[in-house]
Order: C-alpha cells, then sequence, then structure tokens
C-alpha cells in the first residue's frame, strides 16, 4: 500500500472525475506556452517523490474542475499533531 497523501489523494480525485493523468498532462501542456511543456513521467514521478509544487496541484485540480479547500481542524485533532 501506498502511504504518499498526495499520491493517493490525486488518485482518488482522477478516478472521481473520470480523467487519467495521461489526459490532465495533455491539458496543463494545452494551457502552458511551449517551453513550460511537462511529460508524464515527470509529473508522475513528482507526485510519487512527492515535490510536486503546489502551483501544479492548483493546475490538476482546476482540469478536474474541482477546488483545494483549506478547514480549520477541530480541536481533538490539533493535539494529536
Amino acid at each position: 500500500m501506498n502511504s504518499n497523501p498526495i499520491h493517493r489523494e490525486i488518485k482518488a480525485n482522477l478516478a472521481r472525475s473520470g480523467m487519467t493523468l495521461t489526459e490532465v498532462v495533455k491539458q496543463m501542456n494545452l494551457n502552458r506556452p511551449k517551453d513550460n511543456q511537462t511529460t508524464i513521467q515527470n509529473i508522475s514521478n513528482k507526485i510519487m517523490r512527492e515535490t510536486i509544487k503546489y502551483s501544479e496541484i492548483l493546475e490538476i485540480a482546476d482540469i478536474l474542475n474541482m477546488n483545494i479547500q483549506w478547514t480549520e481542524k477541530r480541536k481533538e485533532e490539533v493535539h494529536n499533531v
């Protein structure tokens, strides 16, 4: 089992959207200038290594027509950190 929370979350949201990472990367490249293109392997490696930029996460979320929302922790969660 993969303990990488970024990978799990992106994989789950891809499944919900019905898109593949390949489709998402193709869309990313359509939205980017030619000198800032990426590859499926590059994004996949960044996800697995947990080195993906927050801006890239936002870009993926936008393509999946999703928002990232920050919520305040409940008191029980704060004490467990």
